[in-house]
């Protein structure tokens, strides 16, 4: 049988929390001081269950509620003196943060029954967040396990040791800057800087002083000497969104950095090696552009030595219950008190959209929920989006509308068992085997 663990807040030491709660064979009983204590002991392992003794006047209880909605996985107890009780501000962090409450003296036996039931529920729900399960089995900025992303995940991993350009592609929003952050930090360059810019956010009059610098004079204005992103990139890797916004005047400088490694800034005269990593970025067809004449042939092929594309996520609507796990987490302290998670039905909407604006529409649309929900689950009109039926007109033909409905199909059947590959077999009436057949067809990664 398992230990069952408490992590016990007592302003008053050990000995009085002791005192409160009596002997608990069987539990492991982490004891500290205040919140601060509290936060840096749960941010490096997982109590299932807490017990709040609080000997305050009603100072800390704006504290207090933060503290909860941030780590609102552990199950909750309160023991408080009974005045207290007659706060308003309490008695509604009681009824939206704990799963049971106590008054001084506390009752050691009603105490450890309390102790007892939130375990159980505790355990029942499997507690520990799914963002720190996912630190510890693999450190990475790209979270998911859909063949897609964990086909992205192994090509990254295989070009971050070769010190040379990258050109990732991939819509808006559908996590370009993680994966060239997660190259740098895969390479030998990953002590060294990793300086981001959009090309499409900078003026351009300014995006050549602002990529190569400036000489005092050079212009007016230039009152100093001024480095450049690519000089303070240097022993690192630079990341250039959106590269197909670049000037023509632009790209033939970037070219001859990238051939030379060496630059000029403006109005200057003198040559200055760098050693940065160049990783680039676009949502637009370069080769396209190339063809109208809007962007360098021989810059194209320069930077597009390792090609990568990031998947959007309708392409692996498989993620989105992690996602939305891992964003509901993040942002836990916007949440409303009573919100407690995010409901079957939810998910099930999310799996019929296609999420134009990928990975930050998803965001946006929890982050708004979590704010917005009345209920203690989120609904799909929270997320603003339809309980049943596709979002989009069918615009295929009859072949590729039954293969679109089957995959939403084993998707949706997936999504209700948990991924349970024996339960959605049975709803979906195909042997285990069949079904696997059918996930592999569709990549979709069990």
């Amino acid at each position: 049988m398992s230990v069952k663990r408490l992590l016990c807040i007592s302003g008053e030491g050990s000995a009085h929390a002791r005192a409160c709660h009596g002997e608990l064979p069987g539990w492991d009983v982490c004891v500290v001081e205040n919140i601060a204590a509290a936060r840096k002991v749960l941010s490096q392992q997982h109590y299932g269950v807490g017990l709040l003794l609080d000997s305050s006047d009603g100072a800390g209880d704006a504290e207090i509620e933060r503290f909860l909605r941030q780590h609102h996985h552990t199950r909750w107890i309160g023991v408080f003196d009974a005045p207290r009780l007659d706060h308003p501000a309490l008695r509604e962090l009681i009824a939206a943060h704990l799963v049971d409450f106590h008054t001084r003296p506390a009752d050691a036996l009603r105490l450890k029954h309390s102790l007892g039931h939130a375990h159980g529920m505790a355990t029942l729900a499997k507690t520990t967040p799914p963002h720190r399960r996912q630190a510890s089995e693999r450190a990475s900025h790209i979270d998911g396990a859909s063949r897609a992303i964990v086909r992205l995940r192994a090509h990254i991993d295989k070009i971050a040791a070769i010190d040379a350009p990258v050109l990732i592609s991939g819509e808006s929003g559908s996590g370009k800057e993680l994966a060239a952050q997660e190259l740098h930090l895969r390479s030998q360059r990953a002590s060294g800087p990793f300086i981001a810019i959009n090309c499409a956010a900078v003026s351009p009059a300014l995006i050549h002083s602002e990529l190569f610098g400036h000489e005092r004079g050079s212009f007016t204005g230039a009152t100093r000497d001024k480095q450049g992103l690519l000089e303070a990139a240097s022993g690192g890797s630079i990341f250039l969104d959106e590269i197909g916004d670049l000037p023509l005047d632009l790209q033939a400088s970037l070219l001859r950095f990238l051939q030379e490694r060496v630059i000029y800034r403006v109005g200057g005269t003198r040559t200055i090696a760098v050693d940065a990593r160049v990783i680039t970025a676009t949502h637009v067809n370069l080769p396209q552009a190339v063809a109208e004449g809007r962007f360098r042939e021989d810059l194209y092929y320069r930077l597009s030595v390792f090609p990568i594309r990031v998947p959007p996520l309708r392409e692996r609507k498989e993620d989105l219950p992690l996602l939305t796990d891992l964003i509901f987490n993040k942002y836990a302290a916007e949440r409303s008190p009573q919100l407690k998670g995010v409901s079957r039905e939810a998910l099930l909407a999310m799996a019929r959209y296609e999420w134009p604006g990928n990975v930050r529409e998803l965001i946006n649309r929890v982050r708004r929920a979590m704010v917005l929900a009345e209920q203690r689950l989120i609904m799909p009109e929270d997320l603003d989006l339809p309980s049943a039926g596709p979002i989009c007109p069918v615009k295929e033909g009859l072949g590729s509308s039954r293969l679109s409905a089957e995959r939403t199909a084993i998707g949706e059947s997936l999504a209700r068992s948990g991924n349970n590959i024996s339960q959605a077999a049975r709803e979906l009436g195909v042997s285990r085997m069949t079904l696997y057949r059918l996930m592999a067809k569709h990549a979709i990664s069990p």
